[in-house]
């Protein structure tokens, strides 16, 4: 008989643990939901550029970057050949 009891309580603790499991696997879940939800919403209000137009703008930047040294060395030569003929006169 005594076992039979000691058995029926193993299962009942057992079950009962097996619940307290399952009720933390969602309230993991549920929190995790929460924060997540949290981060989005402050990382929204710090209005932070997407990636995609940080790359596009940081594309454009390059090309401009390049175009302006491209000009640079023109101006030079300009400022060059404009100095020759100033002095020829």
């Amino acid at each position: 008989m005594r076992s039979d009891k000691s058995n029926r309580i193993l299962d009942e603790l057992s079950c009962l643990m097996m619940n307290a499991l399952g009720l933390a696997k969602g309230l993991r879940r549920e929190l995790e939901v929460i924060c997540r939800c949290q981060i989005e919403r402050f990382l929204n209000r710090l209005d932070l550029v997407p990636r995609e137009e940080f790359d596009v703008v940081k594309l454009m930047v390059s090309k401009v970057r390049i175009d302006h040294e491209e000009l640079k060395e023109r101006i030079k030569g300009l400022e060059a050949r404009l100095e020759m003929i100033s002095d020829r006169k």
